[in-house]
């Protein structure tokens, strides 16, 4: 009776310990529940930040194709090349499988650009840094500043005090920036000269309070060359 006993817990124990050993699907030995990793953001290599653009194949006398580059991204499997015309704020995507793409734009023009990283796993994204740059026009010998890129009070701000300073920033490929043209109104697009300076900030600006105002800068170089900048808004308390 003893040995009887002794011999359905052996059993028993064994039945246990092969449970215990056994996979289960929660063990992910299937894959199911394999962690999706979101893509990386995307470094960017050509055209080279804030540089005057040479390369590409002239298609026409206004056209050009360049090739855009850029580094591969870890768990990305497809890249979006955001292309922004700033003069007139027209934009274009390309959608890429590779490192690079060629896309056909402006001769002469000033246009910024970033990549969006993409995977078939995941709906999130990453965004690469934004870069500037010039594609050369036929016979430039100048070309014109970049628009400046408004930084305070950002734009839709509504929690801007009665005395506000304007801050900016400026670039230009042939360094030649000469004054800034601040423009600030409660109209759009604002008309009245608030300031002209050669610096990237107007200083202690007294405005009205609870109000609605626009600006924005025309930056000038020594030949003359004009860019501006696009509008912001915002509403003082």
């Amino acid at each position: 009776m003893i040995r009887h006993y002794t011999y359905k817990g052996i059993l028993l124990m064994a039945s246990v310990v092969m449970f215990n050993c056994g996979g289960s699907d929660s063990d992910g030995g299937d894959g199911a529940n394999d962690k999706v990793l979101p893509p990386e953001a995307a470094s960017l290599a050509f055209p080279l930040k804030d540089e005057e653009c040479n390369q590409g194949n002239i298609v026409s006398p206004t056209e050009s194709n360049v090739t855009f580059e850029w580094s591969e991204a870890d768990n990305a499997t497809s890249y979006t090349v955001v292309l922004t015309n700033l003069i007139t704020n027209e934009t274009q995507e390309t959608t890429s499988n590779n490192t690079s793409t060629d896309i056909k734009i402006l001769r002469g023009t000033p246009y910024s650009w970033h990549v969006v990283s993409k995977s078939n796993k995941t709906t999130t994204t990453a965004t690469s840094e934004t870069w500037r740059f010039y594609n050369a026009g036929e016979g430039v010998s100048n070309y014109a500043p970049f628009p400046a890129e408004l930084v305070s009070p950002s734009m839709g701000s509504t929690t801007v005090g009665t005395t506000v300073s304007l801050q900016w920033t400026g670039s230009d490929i042939d360094n030649d920036i000469e004054e800034y043209m601040v423009y600030l109104d409660t109209a759009n697009p604002p008309t009245n000269l608030q300031a002209t300076t050669s610096d990237t900030s107007v200083n202690d600006i007294a405005l009205a309070a609870s109000t609605g105002y626009y600006w924005y800068v025309v930056t000038t170089d020594t030949y003359g060359n004009k860019s501006n900048s696009q509008v912001f808004e915002f509403t003082t308390q």
